[in-house]
């Protein structure tokens, strides 16, 4: 009986470690549960921050370009607008960069040509005085070989005189340099145009175009080359320089519409009888007189220009018959003469009339823009397209040197003259 107790303890034993060391075998330890959440669209202010990154989704890839939310229509809309936006700020500043380049070059040339005037002047002095002393002396004391050589030697300093003359008075140093500086002022006051517009606001593709014609007028007002280009120095008539394109004013108008939204614009029926009655002071006294002057100084200078020559010819003609039967004259002549040629010389380019001429042109062409812009503006019968009637008179007050209210004054007055059959005895300008 104790035996079969002892054979089934060990039965029973052997039966449950077999039973565990399956159980080992066959246990497998469990994992971790992994969830994937489905995916989600992108934000859409992701895409926003996107778009206003990379200006329309112009660099991004096409993953991206595809992306929830975003249309073809708004990419393009986008685009389109910021693009030409961009592309008009470079092309505003190419041009602000070849307006720099050419106030360089003009002032550059201008410093050259000033220094051509006076080189020539002094040379062309020197030279005629050297002849006219060895006229002299051949006149007084040479004979045989030192006569020969005193009178060939005069004959060809006057005779280069005059060729060096008509080339000088021809191309007029003084007047060249003074168109230079004119145009190194305009195109610095265009400059700085360029560059407040970009200041103030997002420019145009009118604005572009407006300053591209500013540019190609002033190059054509004021050339750089002297061959085929260089302004005629002796005209029939005497005309003010033109250095603007002609529907500038008309455009302008149009530039301040969006800007200038006040009540009638700042203007009044006083302020447009103002404006006109500056208009007629502009034209009776200023552009008039300056029209005036600058006929009268075309006719000196054409007239120093021919008597300079000519007077160095007569010098190298008496000359060459220094110490012939009559050469006591022809000695006197040359003597007379080239102190003569040198007076005339020293008068046109050493007086600069080339530039006074110039001068004049300018300002009278200053004055007829002037007269140009105000009655453009005037003309204008919708007041909101106009510029702003108190930024307009303060800028024509400033142009003319005068404050407000003594444009306000002068415009009485030539309303009073008028009235009583006179004309008023002051100028609309104060600065020239």
């Amino acid at each position: 009986m104790a035996s079969l107790q002892v054979s089934n303890l060990l039965l029973s034993c052997s039966s449950s470690s077999s039973s565990h060391k399956i159980n080992a075998a066959i246990s497998v330890p469990k994992l971790p549960r992994i969830r994937f959440s489905p995916l989600r669209k992108p934000r859409t202010d992701l895409a926003e921050e996107l778009k206003v990154r990379d200006y329309g989704y112009r660099n991004l890839n096409p993953v991206e370009r595809n992306l929830p939310g975003t249309t073809i229509q708004e990419e393009n809309s986008f685009d389109d607008s910021t693009v030409n936006s961009t592309v008009v700020i470079a092309q505003l500043h190419a041009i602000l960069e070849a307006v720099a380049d050419r106030v360089e070059m003009h002032y550059n040339i201008g410093q050259q040509r000033d220094n051509w005037n006076t080189l020539l002047l002094n040379s062309i002095n020197m030279i005629t005085l050297t002849a006219a002393t060895m006229a002299g002396i051949a006149a007084t004391g040479g004979a045989g070989v030192s006569l020969l050589a005193l009178k060939l030697s005069s004959t060809l300093l006057f005779s280069a005189a005059t060729g060096m003359m008509v080339i000088v008075n021809k191309i007029q140093p003084s007047q060249l340099a003074e168109e230079q500086r004119n145009a190194t002022r305009l195109f610095k006051q265009l400059q700085g145009e360029i560059q407040t517009l970009l200041s103030l606001r997002v420019p145009g593709e009118e604005d572009v175009k407006d300053a591209m014609e500013k540019v190609l007028a002033l190059d054509q007002a004021y050339p750089l080359p002297l061959l085929g280009k260089m302004i005629e120095k002796f005209p029939k008539t005497f005309e003010p320089t033109v250095w603007w394109p002609l529907n500038q004013s008309q455009r302008n108008n149009k530039v301040y519409r969006r800007d200038m939204k006040m009540e009638r614009n700042g203007w009044s029926e006083d302020l447009e009888w103002e404006m006109r009655e500056i208009i007629q002071v502009l034209k009776r006294k200023d552009t008039d007189d300056y029209m005036r002057l600058g006929n009268l100084v075309l006719k000196i200078n054409k007239i120093l220009a021919i008597s300079g020559p000519l007077l160095t010819s007569i010098a190298a003609v008496g000359s060459a018959f220094v110490g012939s039967p009559h050469g006591s004259w022809a000695a006197v002549l040359a003597v007379a003469a080239g102190a003569l040629a040198t007076s005339v010389n020293t008068l046109e380019h050493g007086g600069q009339i080339g530039m006074v001429l110039e001068m004049y042109r300018n300002c009278a062409g200053f004055f007829t823009l002037l007269e140009e812009s105000i009655e453009s503006t005037l003309n204008e019968s919708e007041v909101e397209r106009r510029e702003n009637g108190g930024m307009f008179v303060q800028n024509v007050a400033l142009q003319l040197g005068r404050s407000t209210s003594q444009l306000r004054d002068l415009a009485e007055k030539s309303i009073y003259s008028r009235s009583n059959g006179g004309e008023i005895d002051e100028f609309a300008s104060k600065l020239f």
